[in-house]
């Protein structure tokens, strides 16, 4: 059985115009107008597929394609929200080759004795409302609904329980469990590109923190108040930020430390900055590690407001620990691509994925495939044409073993 490059390549290109930047890439912040065109789409699209289409609580979507018998379903999925600035692969290969299984099995008149799903996770990315994976988080238990259901965007324009409403998409269908749970992503990184290999087996996710920090100082004339004398919340936020590049080096590879967020209040040339806000995103895969490190640095946060005379709060945005994957089900995607002749090899993810989400509840397992430059959450984020049937042919085959495929 073999999936179809004009299918997924065409799906990828559909959805790929619902929220169409000009010079390339996609903005589908989630819950926005663009994300509900592409939910219109994706939920069209399946319903063609002859799937039946559920939607719960938190707006997640998946569709389900009978097996010969009742039962939990092998899910494939991921999101099809982005950030501002996004691609068009960055989770909507997840979904789109989930169809593009479907859409095989269809032509092929192929049954399986499992069912099979496809879902498409509520904000995986987090660039709208925190935390990221809330979609998946809330469908597999490890965050609550009525939590996320209540949260406010970053900018503070919108709820999600209210834009859910708005865009039509706050559903009441309960979340099906899967018996298995895979996800073909791309890698958004550079080490397959590097190491000139077509697969990824993805062995687990590593541990996320993100933490804001909100410093205020006195905002001040930037000519007349003397070094010594100022409360300069700017100047609080640039020695966070620099303790965040500190704590990575200090630790070492795989520790990393990103300031995401940079904000000046008022903004203004010449006045002391009252007011700073930044967020700091920690990664590794170690969790006790991690653990130590967002402690150090929420530490020398605290010391240096102290210095400065300014006062400092502070709210965890996300906590993830790291997640490993099945190890029968990662060497189940080794021999998949081994068995289509494609090189192959065991990574961790550095980015979190809707799939560490399932990893507690049944067995999971992540498919890799190369980017372009290793972008991503970039409008030129890219992956090979080929790469990309490569990966969604594994994501058949297994499906196929897994459900209990014949034609």
């Amino acid at each position: 059985m073999q999936v179809s490059s004009d299918r997924l390549m065409g799906m990828l290109a559909d959805l790929g115009q619902r929220g169409a930047l000009e010079g390339g890439g996609v903005c589908r912040l989630a819950l926005s107008d663009t994300d509900k065109a592409g939910r219109d789409w994706l939920v069209a699209t399946m319903r063609d597929l002859g799937m039946t289409v559920s939607i719960d609580a938190i707006g997640n979507i998946w569709g389900l394609r009978k097996g010969r018998r009742d039962g939990a379903p092998i899910m494939m999925g991921s999101h099809i929200d982005t950030v501002a600035t996004g691609g068009l692969y960055d989770g909507a290969l997840g979904v789109l080759s989930g169809l593009e299984v479907i859409a095989a099995l269809n032509a092929a008149g192929a049954e399986t004795d499992l069912p099979v799903a496809v879902g498409a996770f509520t904000n995986e990315e987090g660039a709208r409302f925190a935390p990221d994976m809330m979609g998946s988080g809330v469908y597999c238990g490890a965050l609550d609904r009525d939590e996320m259901l209540a949260v406010r965007a970053t900018d503070g324009d919108g709820v999600v329980g209210e834009e859910l409403d708005r865009i039509g998409y706050r559903g009441s269908d309960a979340p099906v469990i899967p018996a298995a749970y895979l996800e073909l992503h791309i890698e958004q990184g550079p080490v397959l590109e590097q190491d000139g290999l077509q697969v990824g087996a993805v062995t687990g996710v590593q541990g996320i923190h993100w933490t804001e920090f909100t410093v205020t100082g006195q905002s001040n004339h930037a000519g007349t108040t003397p070094m010594a004398l100022r409360r300069d919340a700017g100047q609080v936020a640039a020695r966070i930020a620099l303790a965040a590049d500190a704590i990575a080096a200090d630790y070492g590879p795989p520790q990393v430390a990103t300031v995401g967020v940079f904000e000046l209040t008022p903004g203004l040339v010449n006045v002391v900055p009252q007011q700073a806000r930044l967020t700091v995103d920690l990664r590794n895969t170690d969790g006790e590690v991690l653990e130590r490190a967002t402690a150090r640095l929420i530490a020398e946060a605290e010391a240096a407001a102290e210095a400065a005379g300014c006062s400092l709060t502070h709210r965890p945005l996300a906590r993830f620990a790291p997640v490993v994957f099945d190890d029968t089900l990662v060497g189940k995607v080794e021999a998949a691509a081994q068995a289509r002749q494609l090189s192959v090899k065991r990574m961790p993810s550095g980015a979190g994925h809707d799939a560490q989400m399932f990893a507690p509840l049944c067995p999971t397992a992540m498919i890799f495939i190369p980017s372009e430059n290793g972008l991503s959450h970039n409008i030129n984020e890219h992956s090979d044409e080929g790469d990309i049937m490569a990966g969604a042919q594994v994501l058949l085959d297994l499906v196929c073993d897994l459900a209990g495929a014949t034609t």
